[in-house]
């Protein structure tokens, strides 16, 4: 071949990888102006409008994608906790929209979220449900009642309730703000100083002596009411009434709806825009929180127990929704609570957490079967590292504190041994004893869960009492779950058996113990700090 024929193939070759060169980069800038491939917009669909919502919004789901489906809008819904929704945003995670439980925790947002066009859809009062036989035997039905008069009832051993974590829920929250806020005499707005009383420190821990289940999301505190045996719930209006029909259907004795007079937390489902210079998404948005507040878009949510009806009162509500014969009267004007400024409510929820709460006793099973060999005993390690540790644990407010107590079974073909602490902010012992531990032999996981009961069979009535079991695999010991259920249900507790899987783990057999005790199996095979972190919601 001649030097011309060379060297124009030569220049085809470079032209060749200049057109790659350039396509390459023409691709990365347009994926990346579009979202996509953009490690912090995560799975962001740049061609759908993104939302963000409240888990408490899972039942508008079909009616959201069938009206986008009728207008050709293409959705993608990500459901959250309410303040896992402020961390993911504020964490630089993308979303063209946001429909959060309430517009208190937009304000948490930074500076670098901008949201516009926040309307409210409706409005949902977070309240007292209690069994009727019950608020009747405490002379609650048919007259005003105060928070004072509920705490009197915890006071003197007469109530106990369930309700969702403040840390991680909306409705939890909401509520123990407004406990603090009646409780405080009711001040126009609630301060840091107010927040030091002692006097206001002893009621709100005379209050939540009276909690008996803690649930980590709205949704699992219905699941978790109607499975067991509880006298009382404090959630939403629109829950006790989803609870009630349930109830009724099973021919079970519905609740009784408690709003105190002297004030009520009020969520009030705020549906905003995120500032993103999209005028496409702008336009898609609009239509969907133009048809939620229409005619047809406010009666799906009144339909669901939401009150669609702002500040006020109406008679025209549907008594087969809010029934009357539930306590729920639409007539009667509901006294709002003012919220409190950002600081004090993050002081508040420290407070909970460190001070306020009513005390942990938790049982830790944690598998060292020969199976853990490897990455399972280094991920095992590592969570419990974290969980116990006392400044780690801090900064995801799940932290242990000096009132609550641990108890850690390490259990492979032996389970006998139990690493205590009465201090869950003195936990060097236990982290040592659990880094010094080998893997090896069988999978004794029924013989360690009861052994775990047996250490909280004691009487003691000053802990909310947990068992939080840890395996890699299947049990093959010499019990079986059948003495695991005789021996449960012999003692008659309502302790929680909680799992959390990793490897090559069953499921199946762990969500019978979690069935047993009204308890919850977490998915710990992707992320085992952050499955730890998901259970501390619940004890």
């Amino acid at each position: 071949m001649n030097k011309s024929g060379k060297k124009g193939i030569g220049s085809f070759i470079k032209l060749l990888v200049f057109l790659w060169i350039a396509s390459f980069v023409i691709s990365t800038v347009t994926s990346f102006f579009n979202g996509e491939d953009n490690p912090k917009n995560g799975d962001y669909d740049a061609k759908a409008l993104n939302i963000i919502s409240s888990s408490e919004n899972e039942p508008l789901d079909s009616y959201i994608k069938d009206f986008a489906k009728k207008n050709k809008i293409k959705v993608k819904i990500t459901y959250e906790d309410t303040l896992d929704i402020v961390s993911k945003l504020n964490s630089g995670e993308e979303y063209d929209a946001v429909w959060s439980a309430n517009s208190i925790w937009n304000y948490k947002l930074n500076k670098s979220v901008s949201l516009s066009e926040s309307k409210s859809m409706s409005i949902n009062p977070v309240i007292f449900g209690i069994k009727k036989s019950k608020a009747q035997e405490l002379g609650f039905v048919g007259k005003d009642i105060r928070t004072q008069d509920i705490l009197d009832a915890i006071k003197d051993g007469k109530l106990k309730f369930s309700m969702s974590n403040p840390n991680s829920t909306n409705s939890g929250a909401v509520a123990y703000l407004g406990i603090l806020s009646t409780l405080a005499g009711n001040p126009d707005v609630l301060t840091l100083d107010m927040l030091e009383q002692e006097y206001l420190k002893n009621n709100i821990v005379s209050f939540f002596s009276g909690l008996e289940r803690t649930s980590g999301d709205e949704d699992y505190l219905e699941e978790l009411f109607l499975n067991g045996d509880y006298d009382a719930v404090v959630s939403y209006e629109s829950s006790i009434i989803n609870i009630n029909k349930k109830l009724v259907n099973n021919k079970k004795e519905p609740l009784y709806a408690i709003y105190p007079v002297d004030g009520v937390s009020i969520s009030d489902s705020i549906f905003a825009l995120v500032n993103n210079k999209d005028e496409n998404k702008k336009e898609d948005f609009l239509k969907i929180q133009d048809y939620f507040l229409s005619g047809d878009g406010q009666e799906v949510l009144a339909n669901l127990g939401r009150r669609t009806w702002y500040g006020g009162t109406t008679d025209s509500a549907d008594k087969n929704v809010f029934n009357p014969n539930w306590g729920i009267d639409t007539t009667k004007l509901i006294s709002p609570l003012k919220y409190p400024s950002d600081a004090v409510i993050n002081r508040a929820l420290a407070m909970y957490q460190e001070e306020l709460r009513k005390p942990i006793h938790v049982v830790f099973c944690l598998d060292y079967s020969g199976s853990m060999w490897g990455d399972g005993y280094d991920e095992l390690v590592n969570a419990m590292e974290f969980i116990l540790d006392y400044e780690a644990a801090s900064q995801e407010s799940i932290q242990f504190t000096s009132k609550d107590k641990i108890d850690v079974i390490p259990f492979d073909s032996d389970y006998d041994e139990v690493w205590s602490t009465d201090k869950g902010d003195d936990t060097d012992y236990l982290i040592d004893r659990i880094k010094k531990r080998n893997p090896g032999g069988a999978t004794y996981l029924y013989s360690a869960t009861i052994e775990a009961l047996k250490l909280l069979n004691d009487g003691e009535t000053t802990y909310n009492k947990s068992i939080i079991l840890m395996t890699d695999g299947d049990p093959n010991d010499s019990k079986t779950f059948k003495d695991l259920q005789n021996y449960y249900n012999k003692l008659g507790l309502k302790i929680p058996i909680f799992a959390i899987t990793f490897g090559s783990a069953t499921e199946r057999y762990l969500d019978q113990i979690a069935d047993l005790s009204n308890a919850k199996v977490f998915d710990g095979k992707t992320d085992l700090v952050a499955a730890f972190k998901e259970v501390r919601a619940y004890n």
